[in-house]
Protein backbone atom coordinates (compact mmCIF):
# COMPACT_ATOMS: atom_id res chain seq x y z
CA UNK A 1 0.00 0.00 0.00
CA UNK A 2 1.28 3.47 -0.87
CA UNK A 3 2.04 5.65 2.14
CA UNK A 4 -0.56 8.29 3.04
CA UNK A 5 -0.13 11.70 1.46
CA UNK A 6 -1.44 15.08 2.60
CA UNK A 7 -3.60 17.15 0.25
CA UNK A 8 -3.89 20.86 1.07
CA UNK A 9 -6.67 22.89 -0.54
CA UNK A 10 -5.13 26.31 -1.18
CA UNK A 11 -6.85 27.51 -4.34
CA UNK A 12 -8.95 30.18 -2.60
CA UNK A 13 -7.87 33.80 -2.80
CA UNK A 14 -9.67 34.59 0.46
CA UNK A 15 -12.27 37.02 -0.87
CA UNK A 16 -13.62 37.88 2.60
CA UNK A 17 -10.10 38.35 3.90
CA UNK A 18 -8.97 40.54 1.02
CA UNK A 19 -5.85 38.79 -0.21
CA UNK A 20 -3.93 35.54 -0.53
CA UNK A 21 -4.23 34.73 3.18
CA UNK A 22 -2.33 31.44 2.84
CA UNK A 23 0.98 33.37 2.55
CA UNK A 24 0.33 35.85 5.37
CA UNK A 25 2.70 35.26 8.36
CA UNK A 26 1.18 34.64 11.80
CA UNK A 27 4.36 35.07 13.84
CA UNK A 28 7.47 37.23 13.91
CA UNK A 29 9.54 34.56 12.16
CA UNK A 30 7.44 34.61 9.00
CA UNK A 31 5.72 31.26 9.59
CA UNK A 32 2.22 30.89 8.18
CA UNK A 33 -0.69 28.76 9.35
CA UNK A 34 0.05 26.34 6.54
CA UNK A 35 3.64 26.00 7.84
CA UNK A 36 2.31 24.74 11.15
CA UNK A 37 0.07 22.24 9.38
CA UNK A 38 2.95 20.90 7.31
CA UNK A 39 5.21 20.78 10.37
CA UNK A 40 2.58 18.80 12.29
CA UNK A 41 2.01 16.52 9.30
CA UNK A 42 5.70 15.71 9.01
CA UNK A 43 6.03 14.75 12.67
CA UNK A 44 2.87 12.64 12.34
CA UNK A 45 4.52 10.62 9.54
CA UNK A 46 3.49 12.22 6.24
CA UNK A 47 6.22 12.20 3.60
CA UNK A 48 4.47 14.00 0.74
CA UNK A 49 2.19 17.00 0.36
CA UNK A 50 0.06 17.94 -2.66
CA UNK A 51 -0.91 21.60 -2.92
CA UNK A 52 -4.10 22.49 -4.79
CA UNK A 53 -3.69 26.06 -6.03
CA UNK A 54 -4.74 28.40 -8.81
CA UNK A 55 -2.33 28.56 -11.71
CA UNK A 56 -2.04 32.34 -11.42
CA UNK A 57 -0.84 32.00 -7.80
CA UNK A 58 1.85 29.43 -8.56
CA UNK A 59 4.91 31.70 -8.43
CA UNK A 60 3.94 33.34 -5.14
CA UNK A 61 2.91 30.04 -3.60
CA UNK A 62 6.10 28.27 -4.60
CA UNK A 63 8.40 30.98 -3.31
CA UNK A 64 6.56 31.57 -0.02
CA UNK A 65 5.53 28.02 0.87
CA UNK A 66 6.59 25.18 -1.40
CA UNK A 67 10.24 26.14 -1.74
CA UNK A 68 10.50 26.62 2.03
CA UNK A 69 9.34 23.10 2.93
CA UNK A 70 10.60 21.06 -0.03
CA UNK A 71 13.75 20.01 1.86
CA UNK A 72 11.59 18.44 4.58
CA UNK A 73 8.74 16.82 2.61
CA UNK A 74 8.09 15.87 -1.02
CA UNK A 75 6.03 18.56 -2.75
CA UNK A 76 3.66 18.37 -5.71
CA UNK A 77 1.30 20.96 -7.22
CA UNK A 78 -2.03 20.62 -8.98
CA UNK A 79 -4.24 23.40 -10.30
CA UNK A 80 -7.96 23.84 -9.74
CA UNK A 81 -9.25 25.10 -13.06
CA UNK A 82 -12.72 26.45 -13.81
CA UNK A 83 -12.49 24.71 -17.19
CA UNK A 84 -12.02 21.26 -15.59
CA UNK A 85 -15.62 20.10 -16.02
CA UNK A 86 -17.29 16.86 -17.20
CA UNK A 87 -17.11 15.99 -20.88
CA UNK A 88 -19.92 17.51 -22.92
CA UNK A 89 -20.61 20.26 -20.37
CA UNK A 90 -20.00 23.99 -20.76
CA UNK A 91 -19.10 26.72 -18.29
CA UNK A 92 -22.13 28.95 -17.63
CA UNK A 93 -21.75 32.44 -19.04
CA UNK A 94 -20.43 34.80 -16.36
CA UNK A 95 -19.21 32.03 -14.03
CA UNK A 96 -15.96 32.94 -12.23
CA UNK A 97 -16.47 31.21 -8.84
CA UNK A 98 -14.58 27.90 -8.34
CA UNK A 99 -16.62 24.69 -8.29
CA UNK A 100 -16.08 23.92 -4.60
CA UNK A 101 -14.01 21.71 -2.33
CA UNK A 102 -15.01 18.38 -3.92
CA UNK A 103 -13.89 19.70 -7.28
CA UNK A 104 -10.61 20.85 -5.72
CA UNK A 105 -9.84 17.31 -4.53
CA UNK A 106 -10.89 15.94 -7.93
CA UNK A 107 -8.10 18.06 -9.40
CA UNK A 108 -5.66 15.60 -7.75
CA UNK A 109 -7.01 12.55 -9.55
CA UNK A 110 -3.86 12.01 -11.63
CA UNK A 111 -1.39 12.22 -8.73
CA UNK A 112 -3.08 10.31 -5.88
CA UNK A 113 -2.08 6.65 -5.76
CA UNK A 114 -3.13 5.59 -2.27
CA UNK A 115 -4.78 6.81 0.94
CA UNK A 116 -4.77 10.54 1.55
CA UNK A 117 -5.74 13.20 4.05
CA UNK A 118 -7.35 16.50 3.04
CA UNK A 119 -7.15 19.83 4.87
CA UNK A 120 -7.75 23.53 4.25
CA UNK A 121 -4.68 25.73 3.85
CA UNK A 122 -5.86 28.42 6.22
CA UNK A 123 -7.03 26.34 9.21
CA UNK A 124 -4.94 25.46 12.26
CA UNK A 125 -5.83 21.90 13.27
CA UNK A 126 -3.33 20.99 16.01
CA UNK A 127 -0.72 18.25 16.13
CA UNK A 128 -3.03 15.57 17.56
CA UNK A 129 -5.35 15.83 14.58
CA UNK A 130 -2.56 14.99 12.16
CA UNK A 131 -1.36 12.09 14.27
CA UNK A 132 -4.75 10.40 14.50
CA UNK A 133 -5.61 10.92 10.84
CA UNK A 134 -2.23 9.56 9.73
CA UNK A 135 -2.61 6.55 12.01
CA UNK A 136 -6.07 5.91 10.60
CA UNK A 137 -4.72 5.93 7.06
CA UNK A 138 -1.82 3.68 8.01
CA UNK A 139 -4.05 1.19 9.80
CA UNK A 140 -4.65 0.94 13.54
CA UNK A 141 -3.38 3.70 15.79
CA UNK A 142 0.13 2.93 16.94
CA UNK A 143 -0.35 4.97 20.13
CA UNK A 144 -3.59 4.14 21.93
CA UNK A 145 -2.91 6.26 24.99
CA UNK A 146 -5.29 8.90 23.60
CA UNK A 147 -8.18 6.43 23.86
CA UNK A 148 -8.85 6.60 20.11
CA UNK A 149 -9.50 3.24 18.46
CA UNK A 150 -10.34 3.24 14.79
CA UNK A 151 -10.39 1.11 11.70
CA UNK A 152 -7.72 2.02 9.20
CA UNK A 153 -8.29 2.65 5.53
CA UNK A 154 -7.56 -0.99 4.75
CA UNK A 155 -9.64 -2.38 7.60
CA UNK A 156 -8.75 -3.55 11.11
CA UNK A 157 -9.76 -6.79 12.77
CA UNK A 158 -9.18 -5.42 16.28
CA UNK A 159 -11.76 -2.71 15.60
CA UNK A 160 -14.29 -5.12 14.16
CA UNK A 161 -14.33 -3.60 10.68
CA UNK A 162 -14.25 -5.86 7.64
CA UNK A 163 -11.81 -4.57 5.04
CA UNK A 164 -14.05 -5.96 2.29
CA UNK A 165 -17.12 -4.02 3.43
CA UNK A 166 -17.93 -0.40 2.54
CA UNK A 167 -15.03 2.00 2.03
CA UNK A 168 -13.62 3.32 5.30
CA UNK A 169 -13.09 7.04 5.68
CA UNK A 170 -12.36 9.25 8.67
CA UNK A 171 -13.01 12.80 9.74
CA UNK A 172 -11.49 14.84 12.54
CA UNK A 173 -14.39 16.61 14.23
CA UNK A 174 -14.31 19.75 16.39
CA UNK A 175 -16.84 21.26 18.77
CA UNK A 176 -18.58 24.10 16.97
CA UNK A 177 -17.91 26.54 19.81
CA UNK A 178 -14.17 25.97 19.34
CA UNK A 179 -14.30 26.94 15.66
CA UNK A 180 -16.17 30.25 15.60
CA UNK A 181 -14.81 33.73 14.96
CA UNK A 182 -15.78 37.00 16.64
CA UNK A 183 -15.48 38.84 13.34
CA UNK A 184 -18.12 37.41 11.01
CA UNK A 185 -19.65 34.15 9.84
CA UNK A 186 -18.17 30.76 8.97
CA UNK A 187 -19.15 27.73 6.94
CA UNK A 188 -19.23 24.37 8.73
CA UNK A 189 -20.39 20.83 8.04
CA UNK A 190 -22.58 19.96 11.05
CA UNK A 191 -22.38 16.27 11.93
CA UNK A 192 -24.65 13.62 13.44
CA UNK A 193 -22.74 10.71 15.01
CA UNK A 194 -23.94 7.27 16.14
CA UNK A 195 -23.13 5.59 19.45
CA UNK A 196 -20.16 3.76 17.92
CA UNK A 197 -18.49 6.97 16.80
CA UNK A 198 -19.39 6.81 13.12
CA UNK A 199 -20.77 9.64 11.05
CA UNK A 200 -24.48 9.33 10.29
CA UNK A 201 -25.19 12.62 8.56
CA UNK A 202 -23.48 15.86 7.67
CA UNK A 203 -25.22 19.10 6.70
CA UNK A 204 -23.35 22.07 5.27
CA UNK A 205 -24.27 25.33 6.98
CA UNK A 206 -22.69 28.11 4.97
CA UNK A 207 -23.32 30.96 7.41
CA UNK A 208 -22.90 30.29 11.14
CA UNK A 209 -22.31 33.12 13.59
CA UNK A 210 -21.73 33.54 17.30
CA UNK A 211 -24.80 34.37 19.34
CA UNK A 212 -23.63 35.33 22.82
CA UNK A 213 -22.40 32.07 24.38
CA UNK A 214 -24.23 30.13 21.69
CA UNK A 215 -24.43 30.05 17.91
CA UNK A 216 -26.96 30.56 15.14
CA UNK A 217 -27.15 30.00 11.39
CA UNK A 218 -29.05 31.46 8.46
CA UNK A 219 -29.95 30.07 5.06
CA UNK A 220 -31.50 33.23 3.64
CA UNK A 221 -28.67 35.79 3.94
CA UNK A 222 -29.62 36.88 7.44
CA UNK A 223 -33.37 37.36 7.02
CA UNK A 224 -34.04 34.60 9.58
CA UNK A 225 -31.79 32.73 12.02
CA UNK A 226 -31.96 29.34 13.74
CA UNK A 227 -30.13 28.47 16.98
CA UNK A 228 -27.58 25.67 16.80
CA UNK A 229 -26.00 23.78 19.71
CA UNK A 230 -22.45 25.14 20.25
CA UNK A 231 -21.39 21.63 21.34
CA UNK A 232 -22.28 20.24 17.90
CA UNK A 233 -19.46 18.35 16.20
CA UNK A 234 -18.48 19.99 12.95
CA UNK A 235 -16.22 19.21 10.06
CA UNK A 236 -13.27 21.50 9.44
CA UNK A 237 -12.55 19.67 6.20
CA UNK A 238 -9.93 17.40 7.70
CA UNK A 239 -10.65 14.04 6.10
CA UNK A 240 -8.98 10.68 5.56
CA UNK A 241 -9.87 8.79 2.37
CA UNK A 242 -8.93 5.72 0.40
CA UNK A 243 -7.95 6.24 -3.23
CA UNK A 244 -11.36 5.03 -4.42
CA UNK A 245 -12.95 8.22 -3.10
CA UNK A 246 -11.68 10.03 -6.20
CA UNK A 247 -13.96 7.89 -8.38
CA UNK A 248 -16.89 8.77 -6.14
CA UNK A 249 -16.18 12.49 -6.57
CA UNK A 250 -16.16 12.04 -10.34
CA UNK A 251 -19.65 10.55 -10.24
CA UNK A 252 -20.97 13.21 -7.87
CA UNK A 253 -19.50 16.06 -9.88
CA UNK A 254 -21.23 14.88 -13.05
CA UNK A 255 -24.54 14.69 -11.19
CA UNK A 256 -23.90 18.12 -9.66
CA UNK A 257 -23.35 19.61 -13.11
CA UNK A 258 -26.47 18.00 -14.51
CA UNK A 259 -28.89 18.74 -11.67
CA UNK A 260 -27.58 21.61 -9.50
CA UNK A 261 -25.69 23.97 -11.80
CA UNK A 262 -28.67 24.74 -14.08
CA UNK A 263 -30.59 26.16 -11.12
CA UNK A 264 -27.70 28.26 -9.78
CA UNK A 265 -25.18 28.59 -12.61
CA UNK A 266 -23.02 31.35 -11.11
CA UNK A 267 -22.73 30.26 -7.47
CA UNK A 268 -23.45 26.52 -7.08
CA UNK A 269 -20.59 24.56 -5.50
CA UNK A 270 -19.91 20.85 -5.06
CA UNK A 271 -18.89 20.43 -1.42
CA UNK A 272 -16.66 17.66 -0.12
CA UNK A 273 -18.98 16.92 2.86
CA UNK A 274 -21.88 16.63 0.43
CA UNK A 275 -20.17 13.84 -1.50
CA UNK A 276 -19.44 12.02 1.76
CA UNK A 277 -23.04 12.41 2.86
CA UNK A 278 -24.29 10.84 -0.37
CA UNK A 279 -22.03 7.83 0.18
CA UNK A 280 -23.22 7.46 3.76
CA UNK A 281 -26.86 7.50 2.75
CA UNK A 282 -26.27 4.91 0.04
CA UNK A 283 -24.31 2.62 2.36
CA UNK A 284 -21.17 2.82 0.23
CA UNK A 285 -18.93 4.20 2.99
CA UNK A 286 -18.43 4.52 6.72
CA UNK A 287 -16.76 7.52 8.32
CA UNK A 288 -15.04 7.24 11.67
CA UNK A 289 -15.25 10.53 13.61
CA UNK A 290 -12.01 11.26 15.43
CA UNK A 291 -12.90 14.01 17.88
CA UNK A 292 -10.53 16.80 18.79
CA UNK A 293 -10.97 18.95 21.88
CA UNK A 294 -8.46 21.50 20.58
CA UNK A 295 -9.53 24.98 19.64
CA UNK A 296 -9.47 25.56 15.91
CA UNK A 297 -8.27 28.90 14.68
CA UNK A 298 -7.81 30.49 11.31
CA UNK A 299 -7.71 33.81 9.53
CA UNK A 300 -11.11 34.01 7.89
CA UNK A 301 -11.12 37.79 8.26
CA UNK A 302 -8.28 40.27 8.72
CA UNK A 303 -9.62 41.02 12.19
CA UNK A 304 -8.88 37.40 13.18
CA UNK A 305 -5.13 37.79 12.79
CA UNK A 306 -4.28 39.26 16.24
CA UNK A 307 -6.03 36.35 17.97
CA UNK A 308 -4.21 33.84 15.75
CA UNK A 309 -0.84 35.45 16.45
CA UNK A 310 -1.52 35.41 20.20
CA UNK A 311 -2.53 31.74 20.00
CA UNK A 312 0.64 30.82 18.12
CA UNK A 313 2.75 32.70 20.65
CA UNK A 314 1.09 30.80 23.50
CA UNK A 315 1.76 27.44 21.82
CA UNK A 316 5.42 28.32 21.34
CA UNK A 317 5.70 29.42 24.96
CA UNK A 318 4.33 26.01 25.98
CA UNK A 319 7.02 24.30 23.89
CA UNK A 320 4.62 22.91 21.30
CA UNK A 321 6.59 24.48 18.45
CA UNK A 322 10.08 25.93 17.95
CA UNK A 323 10.48 29.64 17.27
CA UNK A 324 11.22 28.98 13.60
CA UNK A 325 9.81 25.80 12.15
CA UNK A 326 12.29 25.31 9.34
CA UNK A 327 15.70 25.82 10.91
Amino acid sequence: MDKPVLVIMAAGMGSRYGGLKQIDPVDGQGNKIIDFSIYDAIRAGFKKVIFIIKKENEQDFRSCIGDVVKDYIDVEYVFQELSDIPDGMTIPEGRVKPWGTAHAVLSCRNVINGPFAVINADDFYGKEAFRIIYDFLEGCTRDKTSGVENAGAEGCSSCGKDKDAADKYAMVGYRLKNTLTDNGYVSRGVCSIDSDGYLVDIVERTRIEKNGEGAKFTEDDGVTYTDIDPESIVSMNMWGFSKSFIDEIKKSFVEFFETIVPGNPLKAECYLPGVVDELLKSGKATVRVLKSSDRWFGVTYKEDKPFVMDSVRALKDKGEYPENLWT
